[in-house]
Order: structure tokens, then C-alpha cells, then sequence
């Protein structure tokens, strides 16, 4: 049996644990553990295990998930997601669909000090849609908007996904934060105009709320000063090469808990919440990496990514034809799997293709953080609908799902503007020490 053959084995022996619902990190260590040792021998296969086990726990470039999940996890328990809400509420509150613009910019706010697409959907779903069901929007606009909103968790930095994939391309973390910056804030603007052409066409979708006063207005800025600090802090000394994106974060940590702390929101129960959620989270995403780790080693023995990419970079098309081709892969992939999981599986395969064409890699993983945003929210898995649909339990899942078809175009688009005009994502990057 040639190699390719197993390879392909291999990946359909994975395709099938994952739908079997095995867990993601396992199904792939397992696979990778199982096809290496074939391939190889058994003591080379656990030498392999071994090595990438220690190598993945030890590394200190991943110590960074843990500190910016932390940081979101205080930043929620401190009550500083509903302060972002409010003050949203006070700017945007009064206009018809205000309160659904207010979850998009309370969203973005949130992102910016979260880093997860999950986390922020479900507090964001927690805040919001009480506030929207009481003022009487239309439940498929509301938990539409926040599915859609959540998924700015893994574009607007910090990003789990940009750290994992800067990790297994060796990329810098820091510009791939920078990248994400104003592709993030093109995307809410999209957000907010598919909300503003939603409640024009059909104005009993959203009525509008009670106006505010400009004093009131004045100081609903008090809301969103402290993510501004921690913004500017965590994102500015990465851009001007004063601290490294670890050391980012743990700053970034420890000002959120310093804040908690001044502003006295923080128990000692929310604190040990905090870091209950923290240790399971990054627990789940160190595993998976390292299950993708390890198949990856088995994907490289048998030359799969190699023999692809060749192919691929040989095909009579010009190189945008054959991105295309990459991004419905993703597209479609995404509507079965996790974003972290296809990210893990897929990179070690596309990456050297993506290389071989000449497209910068930074860019690249924009362009591959807003296709997985898309995966998020369409069907069958659609993680944040269901998040969402946790939350919301009276309203039905099809419903859901209706409502963020219209936020999905706005995805849409904003990945053929950046596919169009790359600059958007590597202008911050161009700019940085």
C-alpha cells in the first residue's frame, strides 16, 4: 500500500471518528499516533506522541491562550461585558434596530479583551437578548445578530484561532493581531449596515428604544473606557515592540484584574469561576493542538500537504482561482466542524500550497479566520447558533438560523473586499517594529 494511499485512509478514518462524536484532539492523536506507527514502527510511533506531548505543554508561545482566556473570563465574572452593553445602549439604543447595533459594538468591545467566538455569543446572548425581547424585537433578528456579532470573538485580537495558526505556521502573532484590526471593524460596520437595511425594509422587526440625553451620552463613555485601556495596552505595546504577545497578555490579565478588583465587581466565587472555565478551556484547546500536531506528523510522512500543493500550484488556473477553490474547502468544512479543529486539520495541507502560489501569510489567515466565522453560524453545526440557542430555548433553532442568513452576507462580502483589496489586513502589519 503507498503511502498517499494510507494518508487518504487516514483522513477518512478521522472524517468518520469526528462525526461518531469522538473529541477532536483524540481523534486526531489517535489517527496520527496509529497511521505513524504503520508507516514507521510502534516505538517510533509513541517516541512521537511523547515528544509532541511535551513539546506542545512545554511550549511557552502557547502559554498565551490560558492568560487571554483568563482575561475574558474575569472580564465577564467583573461585570465589565454588561457595562460595555450599557453604554452601547445609551449611544445606539434610541434608533430603530439600536439595540441590535448595541450587541454588535457591545460584541466588538467584548472581543477585543475575550479572544473566543463561543465565550463572546454566549455572554453577549446572556445580556442582550432579555433586553431585546422586552423592548418586543422580532426573536429571529435578535439571536441572529448575536450569533453573527459572537463570531468578531476570533477576529478582533486577541484571537485563540490567530495564535493556534500562528503557532503552526510560524507566523507572527502580533501581526496577525494587527491584521485583524481593521477587517474586524470593516466586518461590525457591515453588521450594523445589514441591521439598518433589515429594520428600514421592515420596521416592526425593531422598535425603536427610549433617547438618551447628551449628558447621559457623555457618560456612558465611562462604560467603554476600561476596554479601551485594555485594548490599547495589550494590542499597542505588541504593535510598538514593547512587550511580546505572552507578555501582552498576561499585562493584559492582570489590568483586568486589577480593575475587577478597584471596581469592587468581582467575588470570590465569580474569581474561582473565572479560573475553573479558564483551566477547561485551555485544556480543550491545548489538547486539540496537540492531536493536530501529531497527525500532522503522520499527514507529513505520508507527503500528502506535498504532493497537494504541487498539484494544486500546477493546475491551469490563476492563483486567485485556486484560493477560490481553497476557500469553498473551508466553506463547506466549516459547516461540519469546529473553526479550531479545521484550522488544525487543514493548515499542514493548504499552508504550503498558499506558500508555493506567493500569498502573504498573514493575509492568509484573515482570510481564513472570517471563513471559519462563516462556519460558526451555518448549518448543521453552526456552534454559535447553538450557543445561542442555549440560551434562548423558546425560540426554535430554525429561527435562528434564518436570522443570521442576512449577517452571513455581510461575511460574504467583507471577505471578497479583503480577497480584493489585501492591504486592509496588512497595512497595521506593514506599520509595526
Amino acid at each position: 500500500m503507498s503511502l498517499s494511499t494510507i494518508g487518504i485512509i487516514g483522513i477518512i478514518v478521522l472524517v468518520v471518528l469526528l462525526y461518531s462524536k469522538m473529541p477532536v484532539g483524540f481523534a486526531m492523536g489517535f489517527l496520527g499516533l496509529i497511521g505513524f506507527s504503520y508507516v514507521v514502527n510502534f516505538n517510533a510511533g509513541l517516541n512521537l506522541l511523547a515528544r509532541d506531548v511535551w513539546d506542545v505543554f512545554s511550549s511557552y508561545n502557547l502559554t498565551v491562550i490560558p492568560l487571554f482566556v483568563f482575561m475574558g473570563q474575569i472580564a465577564f465574572h467583573a461585570g465589565i461585558s454588561r457595562r460595555l452593553y450599557d453604554s452601547a445602549y445609551v449611544l445606539l439604543g434610541h434608533r430603530r434596530g439600536g439595540l441590535a447595533m448595541t450587541t454588535v459594538g457591545a460584541c466588538a468591545g467584548f472581543s477585543a479583551i475575550c479572544g473566543s467566538t463561543n465565550a463572546t455569543a454566549a455572554t453577549m446572548a446572556t445580556v442582550a437578548l432579555p433586553e431585546m425581547k422586552r423592548y418586543g424585537y422580532d426573536m429571529g433578528l435578535a439571536t441572529g445578530t448575536v450569533a453573527a456579532a459572537g463570531s468578531l470573538g476570533i477576529l478582533i485580537p486577541p484571537s485563540v484561532i490567530f495564535i493556534v495558526y500562528g503557532i503552526l505556521t510560524e507566523q507572527s502573532i502580533g501581526k496577525l493581531f494587527a491584521a485583524g484590526i481593521l477587517p474586524g471593524i470593516l466586518l461590525c460596520l457591515l453588521f450594523l449596515l445589514t441591521i439598518h437595511l433589515r429594520v428600514r425594509k421592515n420596521p416592526s422587526l425593531a422598535p425603536p428604544g427610549p433617547k438618551s440625553s447628551i449628558g447621559e451620552k457623555f457618560r456612558s463613555f465611562v462604560g467603554i473606557l476600561e476596554t479601551l485601556i485594555l485594548f490599547a495596552l495589550v494590542m499597542g505595546g505588541i504593535f510598538f515592540g514593547i512587550f511580546t504577545p505572552t507578555e501582552a497578555a498576561a499585562i493584559g490579565a492582570f489590568m483586568t484584574l486589577l480593575i475587577a478588583i478597584i471596581r469592587r465587581q468581582l467575588y470570590w466565587e465569580g474569581f474561582v469561576l473565572s479560573l475553573a472555565d479558564t483551566t477547561k478551556i485551555s485544556c480543550m484547546i491545548m489538547v486539540i493542538v496537540t492531536g493536530a500536531v501529531i497527525f500532522g506528523h503522520f499527514m507529513a510522512i505520508t507527503r500528502i500537504p506535498y504532493m497537494l500543493a504541487d498539484y494544486v500550484s500546477s493546475l491551469p488556473l490563476p492563483p486567485h482561482a485556486i484560493i477560490g477553490v481553497i476557500i469553498l474547502v473551508y466553506l463547506i468544512g466549516g459547516c461540519f466542524m469546529d473553526a479550531l479543529a479545521m484550522i488544525m486539520l487543514t493548515i499542514p495541507i493548504f499552508f504550503p500550497v498558499v506558500q508555493t502560489l506567493g500569498f502573504d501569510p498573514i493575509w492568509f489567515g484573515v482570510v481564513i479566520v472570517l471563513i471559519t466565522e462563516m462556519g460558526v453560524i451555518t448549518p448543521p453545526v453552526g456552534i454559535n447558533v447553538y450557543v445561542v440557542y442555549g440560551v434562548a430555548r423558546d425560540v426554535p433553532l430554525e429561527k435562528i438560523f434564518r436570522g443570521v442568513f442576512p449577517m452571513l452576507i455581510s461575511l460574504i462580502v467583507c471577505n471578497l473586499l479583503l480577497i480584493l483589496f489585501p492591504q486592509i489586513a496588512l497595512w497595521l502589519p506593514g506599520l509595526m517594529h
